[in-house]
């Protein structure tokens, strides 16, 4: 093939995801054209000439990854998959945005073949990538050798003007300099275009230097200059100890006569006429739309297939790795398979029960016994690791100063829960590691969008949130959690334990580490609390069932106390005061009030009988109870701001003592 031939193509190539792009936007009546039209020819040529991929089994773990952040982009994303011969079909194109389609508005991740994470909220894609990138770094030193192995993988992304301007773009590039992580490259679009108008409206700062200043590696190049283009990236592969950033300068909308370089080829369709004209500028037929030529889809068909002979030498590689390093090949397949000792909840389990502490306190002894036998836990805490009690004691820190750097299960987060949860997400996604990170629960606000986007994708990631309720004490309002618990299970496929004690602590990390199939919280205590007395009926497994009884139950109750956390002492006091007064009080302790959600109607009203009173009692909004409570029964809560002082005071103040608790339910009683 002739290089004149060769460029004619390749610019063919292009125009084909331009156009793809133009009709399904087009056919949907919505979307966002611009962003594929300008990126066309480096996303291209990224695709062509340096992601490794199968498209025949998009998880291969020795892929290289790409991360779409500006997932506003998505047609990009599907027209790449369909043309390199991932299962989505020119009909899926063509059902761009419509249900139960696999094209929808924004890249999903399980939804649609070769999309690596969900990304649309911005800056989220370009955390996550991160997360990755630090995944891979942590599988090739811990168990590549001599270049072989896993972990020898690049990832590569596109970010935007947006992607940059979001906070969380600023704590995970913050983190991914300080840590070096050379893996990582991203192309920036520098179109200088956002939907308001153009970018220098609001954001204008020296976006090189900033991340120079950060510790990454700079390419400027022009989004039309393949040559330029291709030296970028090769000088991005060869800088082994910085992250790259290639700044492009593209055109959004590339090729449309009156949009191109404007506001309106963002966020809406160019509309029959300007699509008409685009293609005409572009040398492209009006019809068919969804047009791809024979020889694109001949010349993408043979790549592909070289994509594939090379996915073989890879295996080749790793074959030999697995024979030279038996050991650590098991080590990374038992890893990879989540597999853990049977008993596991027994050695989790043993020597917490009946022991008084904080239940961030069990939580930290808890990990170290994991860490045992789950030896792929890597995590840490966004500053707070001596509070959270997230370190892991015998394992080493994750520490660019160090001679092995990323040989270590000790993360460093500093002050930036956004972009760990993101970061956290990345590990996960990566399939190697099952990454958890701490901060207090009024912080979980700062990593929302992380733990909504973990609970869209189902990716186990397990958020250590410390610190549970008022009764933290002298820090006041400002760190006291009031509605953060019932915003948190809100979320759809989030699981949120809130243990009382170690044994209940100790099944919360089993559940996490063995059954999850999405994000887990663990909402602990700063103050220490009494372990509560059991039935000598008692299994620990209850405790995975969401809510189990605490009384002996041998008549049936006047009323059923139920709380979670550090409030089950303060009910099980509660019902001894109302025995005093001849009323009989079932208490129920609710660790997790979703798995009890998911326990057959028998188990439920077992424990809650039809006609009996319920009273829930949380030390915050505690409306999460509202289904089991019901109109005849009551939540004892807080639907106001903490105060500063002792956490007995509070308790006294805010009428959580077993006292007040046995006065509030003998009124509901005789009312």
């Amino acid at each position: 093939m002739s290089a004149e031939l060769s460029l004619v193509l390749r610019e063919k190539i292009e125009n084909t995801i331009r156009n793809l792009a133009i009709d399904a936007v087009e056919r949907a009546g919505c979307g966002h054209p611009g962003a594929p039209m300008g990126l066309a020819r480096p996303a291209l040529e990224i695709w062509m000439n340096y992601l490794r991929f199968d498209p025949r089994d998009p998880d291969w773990p020795l892929r290289d990854r790409f991360v779409l952040s500006a997932g506003h982009a998505s047609m990009l994303l599907y027209s790449l998959l369909h043309l390199f011969g991932f299962d989505v079909s020119l009909d899926d194109l063509k059902n761009f945005r419509q249900i139960g389609s696999k094209t929808p508005g924004h890249p999903e991740y399980g939804h649609t073949p070769g999309v690596e994470l969900t990304t649309g909220p911005l800056g989220q894609g370009f955390g996550h990538g991160v997360g990755m990138a630090l995944a891979g770094r942590l599988a090739r030193a811990q168990f590549g050798r001599e270049g072989k192995g896993p972990g020898h993988h690049h990832v590569y992304g596109i970010v935007s003007d947006g992607d940059l301007m979001e906070g969380v773009s600023y704590e995970a590039s913050s983190l991914a300099g300080h840590l070096g992580l050379g893996n990582l490259i991203y192309i920036y679009d520098d179109n200088g275009i956002t939907i308001d108008g153009p970018a220098s409206l609001s954001f204008s700062e020296d976006v090189s230097k900033r991340f120079a200043s950060q510790g990454w590696h700079i390419e400027s190049v022009s989004g039309e200059d393949v040559e330029g283009i291709q030296n970028a990236l090769d000088r991005a592969i060869e800088e082994e100890g910085r992250p790259s950033l290639l700044i492009t300068k593209t055109t959004i909308g590339y090729g449309s006569p009156n949009r191109a370089g404007k506001s309106k080829a963002h966020g809406e369709k160019l509309g029959e006429e300007e699509a008409k004209l685009t293609k005409k500028a572009l040398g492209w037929p009006d019809d068919p739309t969804f047009y791809i030529p024979e020889d694109v889809q001949k010349f993408l068909d043979g790549l592909v297939a070289a994509k594939r002979t090379g996915r073989k030498r890879g295996d080749k590689n790793f074959e030999d790795w697995r024979r030279t390093h038996a050991a650590l090949a098991k080590e990374w397949d038992s890893a990879r398979k989540r597999e853990v000792p049977e008993n596991l909840g027994e050695l989790l389990s043993e020597e917490l029960s009946g022991v008084e502490d904080a239940t961030r306190k069990h939580s930290g002894a808890v990990i170290q016994k994991l860490f045992k036998h789950v030896p792929f836990l890597v995590g840490g805490s966004a500053d707070l690791a001596g509070s959270n009690n997230t370190r892991i004691i015998v394992a080493g820190d994750v520490d660019p100063s160090s001679e092995d750097p990323f040989n270590g299960h000790n993360l460093h987060f500093g002050v930036r829960e956004h972009a760990m949860g993101a970061v956290l997400n990345g590990i996960g996604l990566d399939g190697t590691f099952i990454g958890y990170g701490g901060t207090f629960l009024v912080f979980s606000d700062y990593l929302r969008p992380s733990i909504r986007l973990a609970a869209l994708m189902k990716v186990p990631t397990i958020f250590v949130f410390t610190h549970d309720s008022i009764f933290l004490g002298e820090d006041g309002p400002t760190h006291q959690p009031i509605e953060h618990l019932d915003t948190l299970r809100a979320i759809p496929g989030l699981t949120l334990f809130r243990p009382v004690d170690g044994v209940e602590t100790a099944m919360a990390w089993l559940w996490a580490v063995t059954e999850a199939k999405g994000p887990v919280v663990m909402a602990l205590s700063r103050q220490k609390v009494s372990a509560p007395e059991r039935p000598s009926s008692f299994d620990n497994v209850a405790v995975l069932r969401g809510a189990y009884s605490l009384s002996e139950d041998s008549k049936e109750p006047d009323v059923v106390l139920m709380a979670s956390g550090s409030e089950v002492p303060t009910i099980v006091g509660a019902s001894k005061v109302l025995l005093d007064e001849g009323v009989t009080a079932r208490v129920i302790s609710a660790p997790c009030l979703e798995l009890f959600q998911q326990q057959g109607d028998d188990y439920q009203k077992s424990l809650l009988p039809e006609g009996v009173p319920v009273v829930a009692v949380e030390a915050g909004l505690g409306q999460g109870f509202l289904r089991w409570t019901g109109k005849d029964g009551l939540i004892l809560g807080i639907d106001r701001f903490g105060e500063s002082a002792p956490y007995a005071d509070l308790a006294d103040a805010f009428g959580f003592t077993p006292d007040s608790i046995a006065e509030r339910v003998s009124k509901l009683l005789t009312s």
